[in-house]
Order: structure tokens, then C-alpha cells, then sequence
């Protein structure tokens, strides 16, 4: 699907080598647009080792406000020799490839098709800076200082953001700005400036910030009241943790007095997953808000612990944000591989709340209803983003807060409520959600009770008779099936006579939505529902019974959402077509596109 670029409407890609500190050039650029205000995304697609391999970073431009990751570059900016092959065979037709000019290009990567801009990089770094790494690192803004000029950047916002960046460190300030001058100079006395593709400032990002989804859990977690973590370390996951302890060093002390202070939470690194779900676990018993960050392979690992607490009933939050499986997979590429794992983890019959976010906007907000959640419901809840929305930065709505917010801690009794009882039964006296009330220790005496999880009945006693432990189990399955109607709507969109329904879940939102007015440009018009938690609302049985076709669009293998509809809402598979992409990269549009398009064909 080629269209031309234009003014705010285009796709670089840059081609690095991991370890070699171009991330910081390369955000440098899309901060930059940012400021300008115009819509922007970028996608960093790197390796799971520490450096020496190819790693890419793209970044989209468009003044319509899609985002999703596109799949046609017009300027490659090629810095790994590498890569060199794959990274100019993927420039589209009159597009630009930017090199290091230091040395010469082979002669079998030159295309007729394809613009080149050499710019001598390497002996010009050599030339103005002195230390081997200082010449790596600025090699990286010296090219970013090219773009500036080429793509008409704003020089000035470019300069602040470094200046801003390196506000403590005088010495690295000079020479980064020295750096992006000399990129930008080269460019402006060699090249044509700008290019016919370029930035044009706009005013469309000021009620926007620009920000990763692991910042965004971080913050609804400390937002809903979280003060106990228990983690272990894994990617992409990690960063929800660095931030959240980031956040409690600067608003979780108290000052108990003049000049002397005391942390109000608790953060534990675990040895592993198991240890870090059961202190969770621990802690949530004892009435505090407690969570844990993971990925894939730390829920399979948390999997009995999870059981215990669905059927003990201990309040959990449980982020996970999903990356390659199965097995260690590729831990730095995204995927949706997770959500029957999610859904019922543990053996036997167990059936948990998922919210699924589909930006750090909705993490932000779906972190705080979580923990409402999980209390209400008495129950694990997850969070289910994955690496894409972890790990990029998003433009989003501004996070807003309000201060009038209290927390739903559920059914929770406490002594004046049990001086008026005769006796306390935990798992008796349910309400209309099929939820019983709980006490916290430290209660009187009377609201003592033992929990197991082994076999018990409704007065929490041990028990293997079938009836008794029929009543404790169904009444599970009720309670979550009650959730339904305070979990996340469905989101959804109808155009008038469409015959076409789209689902899908979390990340895939934006390309989805682009797909759809592609699609309407090709006189296919579509409806569309995001699915946005677990268990499901009848709405969504509603919306693909009301379609011709219905396409289920999702990031793994096995259509894991297919498969979950199928089975909770009773649809046939049939009447639901799978577009599935699970290579690791971000979805988008044109995949989409081109999927429907094709069955649109056949049949």
C-alpha cells in the first residue's frame, strides 16, 4: 500500500548497532517533533543482548494522528554495515538513504530508485573529538543533527531538549551541541533543505504528553494506593518496577519528625517469580494494596500461587507485560501470547479478571481500576499490556487525577461490624456479586479465621465432600461471571450498513482504527469493538452475531482471543475470521488492510 510522503506525513528508520548509544539520538528526534506539535510515534526494535547486534529504531509522522508502526520508510538512516543490504532494500521507491559517507558504499547497494545522502560521519567525529566512546556517541547526534536540516526540524527545540538533558554536565552539553551543529551544517551546505517530505510545526499536542506504558502502570499504582511489592526482575517488564520505586522515593516518606524521615511502602526483590507472587499474596491478606510486574514466563511460574489465591480469595494485582514465548521466546519483541495463560491460570478451575489497556493512557487508568478490582472481587486481577505499550513512548491524553478519589476496598468488616454479628463465617453471607465479606488482622478476635487451600466449605472449614465443595466453587465461577458488569465496556464503533465487524484487543487499537479508513477508502466500510477485559460482556456476542464477516485481529499465533470468545460466549468459530501477526514488531494498518481485502476476494 505506497502512498507518498508529504508535510507531516512520512517514516524513518534507522539502522544502528545495539550498545552504541543511539537511543538517546534517536528519542532525541521524536521529543522533538513532539514539541513541535505534531502526531508522532516511535518504535524501537532492538535485540535481547547487551550490544553488537542490529537494532532499529522508527519513527512515524503523521498529521492525521496514525501512529501504528508503518511499514514503508522513506528515509533509511543506515548505520550498521551489517544491516547495510536489508536496511537499503527496504527504502521505498524515491526515498533517501542517509550514510556514513567515511567510507564508500558497495557498488551492490545502489539502487536507481533511491536518493543517497553521504555524510562523512565518522572522519568528521574523528576530526572535532578526541575519546574513542566520545566519538561513538556523537557520531549519533551528528546524524540526528542531519535530520534536523533535512527534515526541518526546529533547531532551536532540538538544542533546549539537549540542553535540558545535559543541564548538570557542562562538559557533555558542549559537546552534543557541537555535535548536532555539525550534522546540521553538513547537511544544509551538501543537500537540498528540507527534503520534500518534512516537519511543519502545529499546535495538535497540547493537551498531550509523550510517555511509555511501564512509567504510566507506575504511576496508577501508586495513584490507587499500592505501598507492598514483591518482584523479580524481567524483561520488559522491569521498568514498571524502577519506576514505581522512583515514584515512592519522592511521595511515599513521611516525615515522623524535623529532618527525619520513614519509607510509607516496601518494595522486596525476590529471589523469583513464585517467592514474589506468594509476598504479595501475603501482604494483600494482611489489607495492604500489593502487586507484582512480569512477563510470560513469570506467570507460568506464578501459576499455583495464582490458584491459591482464587480460591482462598486474597486480593492481587499481577501486571504482565507480554513479550515473545513460548519458553524464554525473544524477551524484546511484543506479542498478545498470554491471554489464555492469564485467563485461567492455575490447575483445576479457575477463572481470573483481565483488564487489557490498549496505551499507557488506558494502563495508567486500568492500573488504578485493578486494584479497585481485585478487592472488590477478592481476587487476582491483571493487567495486561505488552512490550509495545511498555516500552515505547505513546502520544496520549494528559493523565489526569482526581483528588476526590477513594479506593473501593471491597467487603471488609471491621470491629464495630462485628460486635453486632454472632459469628463470622469467611466464605458465608454473600451479596449480590457473590462476594463474601473478609476481615483484616488485627480485628477482634471474633473476625479470626483460618484460610486453606486445600478443600473447604462456605464456613471456611476443612471439607471433601462433594456438595459442600460445590457450593464454594460455583459460587466462584458466579462471582467472576458478575464482574462482567464492572470491568472495562467494550469499546465500539458502528458506521451505518456496515457489514463488517473488526475485534480486536490493546495495542492493535491504532492500526485497527487506521485499517478502518482504509479499508472505507476501498468502499469496504467496518465496524469495530475492542475487547477490553475479562470475562466479556454480552455486547461482544451481540456485535459479531450482527456481522456478515467478522475478523478477529490479535498478536500471537493460536488466536487466543478467537479461542476465548469461542468458548465463554458460546460463538461458533465459524462465524469469526482470524488475521493473526505474532512476528515480534508492533501491528500494522496495511497488515490489516490487506487480510480483509483478501477474504474479501474469496469469498
Amino acid at each position: 500500500m505506497s502512498t507518498a510522503p508529504g508535510v507531516n506525513d512520512f517514516a524513518l528508520k534507522l539502522a544502528n548497532v545495539n550498545g552504541t548509544g543511539s537511543a538517546s539520538a534517536n528519542g532525541l528526534l521524536m521529543q522533538s517533533i513532539f514539541r513541535m506539535g505534531v502526531p508522532v510515534s516511535g518504535k524501537n526494535l532492538f535485540p535481547s543482548n547487551i550490544q553488537g547486534l542490529p537494532t532499529w529504531y522508527e519513527i512515524r509522522v503523521n498529521g492525521a494522528g496514525h501512529t501504528a508502526r508503518s511499514l514503508e520508510y522513506h528515509l533509511m538512516v543506515a548505520m550498521n554495515a551489517q544491516t547495510y543490504a536489508q536496511d537499503v532494500a527496504s527504502v521505498a521507491s524515491g526515498g533517501y538513504v542517509l550514510y556514513d559517507s567515511s567510507w564508500p558504499l558497495d557498488d551492490d547497494l545502489i539502487r536507481e530508485d533511491v536518493n543517497y545522502l553521504g555524510v562523512p560521519l565518522a572522519a568528521m567525529c574523528r576530526e572535532h573529538f578526541t575519546k574513542n566512546r566520545e566519538r561513538i556517541l556523537m557520531k549519533n547526534v551528528a546524524y540526528a543533527g542531519a535530520l534536523v536540516a533535512l527534515l526541518d526540524i526546529d533547531l532551536d527545540i532540538v538544542s533546549t531538549l539537549l540542553a535540558e538533558t545535559f543541564a548538570k554536565n557542562e562538559a557533555l552539553r558542549e559537546s552534543n551541541q557541537r555535535a548536532l551543529r555539525l550534522g546540521y551544517d553538513v547537511a544544509r551546505e551538501n543537500f537540498p533543505c528540507p527534503l520534500p517530505f518534512r516537519v511543519e510545526a502545529r499546535g495538535e499536542n497540547q493537551d498531550s504528553i509523550l510517555v511509555d506504558g511501564n512509567t504510566a502502570i507506575a504511576l496508577g499504582c501508586l495513584y490507587a494506593g499500592a505501598t507492598v511489592v514483591g518482584w523479580y526482575p524481567i524483561t520488559p517488564a522491569t521498568a514498571v518496577m524502577d519506576n514505581f520505586i522512583a515514584l515512592c522515593k519522592r511521595y511515599r516518606r513521611v516525615e515522623v519528625a524535623p529532618g527525619e524521615w520513614e519509607n510509607n511502602y516496601c518494595v522486596i526483590q525476590a529471589e523469583d517469580e513464585i517467592a514474589a507472587i506468594g509476598m504479595v499474596l501475603g501482604a494483600s491478606w494482611a489489607g495492604a494494596r500489593a502487586f507484582t510486574s512480569t512477563a510470560g514466563p513469570g506467570i507460568s511460574l506464578m501459576n499455583e500461587l495464582l490458584g491459591l489465591a482464587y480460591y482462598t480469595e486474597i486480593p492481587a494485582v499481577v501486571v504482565d507485560v507480554q513479550r515473545v514465548g513460548p519458553s524464554t521466546g525473544m524477551p524484546t519483541r511484543t506479542q498478545q501470547g498470554d491471554l489464555l495463560a492469564c485467563a485461567y491460570a492455575s490447575h483445576g478451575d479457575t477463572r481470573h479478571i483481565i483488564v487489557i489497556p490498549a496505551d499507557p493512557h488506558e494502563a495508567f487508568e486500568f492500573a488504578v481500576a485493578a486494584f479497585d478490582l481485585a478487592e472488590r472481587f477478592q481476587t487476582p486481577v491483571f493487567v495486561l499490556s505488552d512490550l509495545d505499550i511498555g516500552m515505547n513512548d505513546w502520544i496520549v491524553p494528559s493523565l489526569t487525577w482526581d483528588d476526590s478519589f477513594v479506593p473501593n476496598r471491597g467487603r471488609v468488616l471491621h470491629d464495630e461490624d462485628l460486635a453486632n454479628m454472632r459469628e463470622f463465617f469467611r466464605y458465608a453471607h454473600e451479596d449480590d456479586d457473590h462476594v463474601t465479606a473478609r476481615t483484616l488482622p488485627g480485628s477482634d478476635e471474633k473476625g479470626a479465621y483460618f484460610i486453606r487451600g486445600s478443600g473447604h466449605d462456605r464456613f471456611g472449614r476443612y471439607t471433601e465432600e462433594s456438595g459442600a465443595y460445590l457450593q464454594v466453587v460455583d459460587r466462584l465461577r458466579a462471582k467472576h461471571a458478575s464482574a462482567a458488569h464492572h470491568v472495562p465496556a467494550p469499546l465500539e464503533v458502528r458506521r451505518p450498513g456496515s457489514r463488517v465487524g473488526l475485534v480486536t484487543m490493546g495495542s492493535c487499537d491504532r492500526a485497527v482504527r487506521e485499517a478502518i479508513e482504509l479499508l472505507a477508502e476501498q468502499g469496504v466500510d467496518c465496524d469495530y469493538l475492542r475487547v477490553r477485559a475479562f470475562p466479556f460482556a454480552d455486547s461482544i456476542r451481540d456485535f459479531v452475531d450482527s456481522h456478515e464477516s467478522c475478523f478477529v485481529i490479535e498478536q500471537n499465533r493460536d488466536a487466543q482471543l478467537k479461542s476465548l470468545l469461542t468458548v465463554e460466549l458460546s460463538l461458533t468459530p465459524a462465524s469469526m475470521t482470524s488475521i493473526l501477526d505474532y512476528g515480534g514488531f508492533p501491528l500494522s494498518a496495511s497488515t490489516v488492510v490487506e487480510a480483509v481485502l483478501a477474504h474479501q476476494e474469496v469469498h
